[in-house]
């Protein structure tokens, strides 16, 4: 072969490690009370990091999913064809509990334990977290009517992935949806047209066309519809009871810049049956539910999307030589490198302790409630808002190599978006923490508990929890300042965590750079002095 053709100097696959020997995701597990999920974690970690798996992961994103309207008598079948690879996906994330299994297990912390490995586990693909996160999620919102969850919510929780058009009662696992949107209402939904029109025994009729259905091959789904009463959520069943095929017809599905694995649906309700849940009227209330659960799991998302990025960009640039040695010893990319690691441990201290809340806010602790209601709201915007520039600079530490498809930076690319947008965009969580603070004062009194935990660790956290006291004292123009005041409780919040609870030299960065201000505008602006090499080894893999 002539010598043009010898490959030197490059990156050995990224494969064999686990994802889950993360510090600050291990630190965290246990802090919020799942250290006894561990084992299982790293057993899931160590699958996340195979060649097998990421396989998995390249297939299902690079063939996307084929709508099937009817077969070939023109019958309507409405059925969606996924790659064999999206089974395998979905397969591994029921049997290990990333869908609704939480709620059916009493231990303290299996909420926690449930964010971890949705965190480790989603850096394979994230695009099958969709219907996973909506299973989870719908759970608290059927028990608005109990006699629903009684009926749904041992399936929803089963560890077992049933694929395929039956009735739900005779399946051994369900998977849950969410269609809310509309195309003439966007984020306000309260501007829905679909009507439900009740038919007798408990049931509705819906007629409607929703905007965007979100993994429209579930076996039922949570809807908004205008009801006699009002605004009201139902759930429709794909199968009726009786086998019949409820009339919700998939029109077509969107072609979207990520999330390409995961099918997405603009469906039509046609004298579709569904059955209320809560109270008619009430139907934003109840719904609330499960958007919160669903932020929670955009905030997962998102740090594990930072996580999986800063990994590859570490992984690359320790293998990689240019100017005689390696590029992670090249101090300017070490800068780089550093400052992703930096956000990416602060976006999953903050996460887990969200979920930690969410799982003492489930056992009656009001203060974690409170806590929460605040914190993810604050957490959405910001987390999600920092994903795609995290995602742009660590794909750039590959270089050319990193615009490339095989490389698997694209898809984390293009990923990244989709959650500052999902279940509210920047500006719809910015307002919805304005929302509940002069709603529900107490979650304000939550908020600066948390932050008081961390005073007197450092001066600099301490000026900042000034200044953010002040923001929130001046109610003048709030409003169009909700981004900035969010952003700043968001950061506060994230300086708490990595004070209290993470590697001191994360800390030390974390303070000097987004909250005493010696910091640039694009990462790599860090100020001298740090220890750069201990924070890049955090995000070192660790072969199985």
């Amino acid at each position: 072969m002539p010598s043009t053709h010898e490959v030197t100097n490059q990156v050995p696959p990224l494969t064999g490690h686990d994802t889950a020997a993360d510090p600050a995701l291990l630190d965290g597990l246990h802090r919020e009370g799942a250290g006894w999920a561990e084992p299982e974690l790293h057993e899931l970690g160590q699958l996340a990091g195979s060649a097998q798996a990421q396989e998995w992961g390249r297939q299902a994103e690079e063939h996307p999913p084929v709508l099937r309207t009817h077969d070939r008598y023109g019958h309507r079948i409405d059925e969606v064809e996924f790659h064999p690879a999206w089974h395998q996906l979905m397969t591994v994330a029921v049997g290990h509990g990333l869908h609704a299994a939480p709620w059916a297990d009493p231990r303290p912390g299996a909420h926690v334990a449930r964010a971890a490995k949705f965190l480790a586990w989603s850096q394979v693909e994230a695009g099958h977290g969709c219907p996973i996160s909506m299973t989870y999620a719908a759970v608290p919102a059927l028990r608005a009517t109990p006699e629903l969850a009684a009926r749904y919510e041992p399936l929803l929780s089963a560890p077992v992935y049933d694929f395929g058009l039956r009735e739900p009662a005779g399946k051994r696992g369900l998977i849950a949806g969410m269609s809310m949107t509309e195309k003439q209402g966007g984020s306000d939904v309260r501007a829905n047209t679909t009507r439900a029109t009740p038919s007798g025994g408990g049931e509705y009729n819906l007629v409607g066309h929703k905007w965007f259905t979100s993994a429209p091959m579930s076996d039922l789904f949570l809807t908004l519809a205008q009801a006699p009463g009002g605004l009201s959520c139902f759930v429709l069943p794909r199968v009726l009871p009786d086998g019949s095929r409820n009339r919700i017809q998939l029109q077509r599905l969107k072609d979207k810049l990520g999330n390409k694995s995961n099918a997405s649906a603009e469906i039509e309700y046609d004298q579709a049956a569904g059955w209320l849940v809560g109270e008619e009227g009430r139907g934003v209330r109840t719904i609330i539910e499960m958007v919160n659960m669903t932020r929670l799991d955009c905030c997962l998302g998102a740090a594990a999307g930072m996580r999986a990025a800063v990994v590859q960009a570490v992984h690359h640039a320790t293998h990689r030589w240019a100017f005689g040695k390696a590029l992670a010893d090249q101090p300017l990319m070490a800068t780089v490198l550093a400052d992703l690691v930096v956000e990416s441990e602060a976006a999953t201290s903050l996460a887990l302790r969200l979920a930690g809340a969410t799982d003492r806010a489930q056992r009656g602790d009001e203060q974690e409630a409170s806590f929460r209601r605040i914190g993810l709201a604050v957490a959405k915007y910001w987390l999600c808002k920092r994903g795609p520039s995290h995602a742009a600079e660590a794909l750039e530490c590959l270089g050319g190599n990193g615009y490339v498809e095989e490389s698997g930076m694209p898809r984390l690319y293009r990923e990244a978006p989709l959650l500052s947008i999902w279940e509210g965009s920047g500006n719809v969580a910015a307002l919805d923490a304005l929302r509940a603070m002069g709603r529900q004062p107490e979650t304000v009194h939550a908020f600066f508990a948390e932050v008081d935990t961390a005073h007197g660790l450092d001066p600099r956290l301490d000026a900042f929890a000034a200044k953010v006291r002040a923001e929130l004292t001046d109610l003048t123009g709030i409003e169009a300042r909700a981004r900035r005041v969010v952003e700043r409780m968001a950061l506060l919040l994230q300086g708490v965590q990595l004070l209290r609870h993470g590697s001191p030299a994360v800390a030390e960065a974390f303070c000097a750079s987004r909250l005493g201000g010696d910091w640039g505008h694009a990462f790599g602006t860090l100020p001298a002095g740090l220890d750069v090499k201990a924070i890049i080894d955090r995000a070192r893999v660790v072969r199985s």
